[in-house]
């Protein structure tokens, strides 16, 4: 079976890991900006001040979306950079870089998406309390308006949130990413409502205002769930693990998070686990959130194997010795994507989109001065041919976004990891695109 022919081909980023001009023309402060002046937060104390300085070489950074021949690009908005102080005063010069680079991705024929949250949260709302602030929907809403009045007469779809699981778990749990605040559960459930009102609101906010827009969310699939033997019995068990969880991994659970933004509601399993720590929805509340969706995102990268002992016993995680892994060290396990998709498909009939799907690897310029990433490609490969499998078994998805663009600052690990198909010397800002790109231009001509 071939790809359908609208399907979309595209790349994928987010604004603090490529912008850099953190301080320049009056961005304000995001969380992200303070975490990493602390020392010992990020490998090696990097910081995505400068980052890929595509805040200066946007123009650039498009050619070579166009070079690759991508029908669209999902960025991100930073929040901070458009409204400094989180709420009220709008930056103009901000709201400029941003309309720049739709209008140069439009002159390109690549449709943008866009992200209204991927993490850089406003430090001046933080210090406000951030999402345990009753008023944080109403803040996000607002923000959604400065953005769909901007941008809706030419952007018209968006992804509200990227991984809340991520955000809430390593920033208020783990305490790996910013603010690197540890709350209790009670409030960290209490974000969750407040997130999810928030996403509610701004999904009503878009379609009031861009009313021809298509709207949705974009989670990680946490760890999905695939069986090592194709089963019915070993398929069924991966199917309700992907979605229950316990309570130990119900912040990172992709279940908790697609029962509150898609169904508007807390999932079964949290009265028994959380007792009067859960917060309370209002039937106004449930339906706010439960907004419907034209299509939902899905960031995978890897997933955790279910097979049988000898003795009849459900292993999780099992694999051969030696088995491949990213230069992330996360293991590589390509049937993961028919499963989650397939999953996911079966339990909502939601179209879907595959947000974010690449690897970390080794990456280094050769002496012939190319950037060779086999390993990458076949990564690639080997996940895309699980994709239209799940397509040809009837799951519909709408596009596919490579993660990323460009090597980046990844967070905690600073830039010691590279998930870009074009190399970034950080040094020089040089942009070589690597042997994935060229490939991936192949994928995309061929489709």
């Amino acid at each position: 079976m071939d790809w359908k022919k609208d399907f979309i081909w595209g790349t994928a980023t987010s604004s603090y890991q490529i912008e850099g001009a953190a301080y320049e023309d009056g961005k304000g402060l995001s969380v992200w900006d303070v975490f990493t002046r602390e020392k010992g937060r990020i490998y090696e104390d990097h910081t995505g001040e400068v980052a890929c300085n595509h805040y200066h070489r946007m123009k650039e950074d498009v050619a070579l979306l166009a070079e690759l021949g991508v029908g669209a690009y999902r960025f991100s908005i930073s929040w901070p950079r458009i409204i400094p102080h989180g709420t009220g005063e709008v930056n103009e010069k901000g709201l400029k870089f941003y309309s720049d680079l739709v209008d140069e991705l439009l002159r390109h024929q690549i449709t943008p998406y866009v992200t209204l949250y991927h993490w850089d949260y406003p430090n001046e709302l933080e210090m406000q309390g951030g999402w345990l602030n009753p008023s944080s929907p109403e803040w996000f809403a607002s923000y959604t308006e400065v953005v769909a009045n901007a941008f809706g007469d030419r952007v018209k779809n968006y992804f509200t949130f990227n991984e809340p699981q991520i955000f809430t778990w390593l920033g208020y749990d783990d305490c790996t990413h910013a603010p690197g605040i540890k709350y209790p559960v009670g409030r960290i459930l209490a974000m969750s409502r407040n997130i999810a009102l928030a996403h509610g609101m701004s999904v009503i906010k878009l379609r009031e205002l861009v009313p021809d827009c298509r709207v949705g969310y974009a989670p990680t699939c946490g760890n999905a769930y695939w069986p090592v033997e194709e089963t019915d019995i070993l398929a069924a068990k991966a199917k309700e693990l992907q979605n229950t969880f316990g309570s130990d991994d119900w912040i990172r659970s992709s279940a908790f998070w697609n029962e509150l933004f898609l169904k508007g509601r807390f999932h079964e399993k949290c009265r028994d686990l959380f007792g009067t720590d859960l917060p309370e929805l209002t039937d106004k509340e449930r339906l706010l959130i439960g907004q419907p969706l034209d299509f939902c995102g899905m960031n995978i990268y890897q997933g955790t194997s279910v097979s049988l002992s000898d003795t009849g016993e459900l292993v999780l995680g099992k694999l051969p010795a030696g088995h491949g892994k990213t230069g992330m060290g996360w293991p590589i396990t390509p049937k993961a994507m028919y499963w989650a998709v397939k999953n996911f498909y079966d339990t909502y009939h939601l179209p879907l989109y595959i947000t974010e799907n690449g690897m970390s690897a080794l990456d280094v310029i050769s002496l012939d001065g190319k950037v060779h990433d086999p390993c990458r490609i076949d990564y690639l490969a080997r996940h895309l041919s699980e994709l239209k499998r799940a397509v040809s078994d009837g799951a519909e998805v709408e596009g596919y976004f490579i993660w990323s663009f460009l090597d980046n600052f990844e967070w905690a690990k600073g830039y010691d990891d590279r998930f870009g198909i074009v190399y970034v010397d950080y040094e020089t800002q040089r942009r070589i695109p690597k042997d994935s790109f060229y490939w991936y231009q192949h994928v995309i001509k061929s489709e």
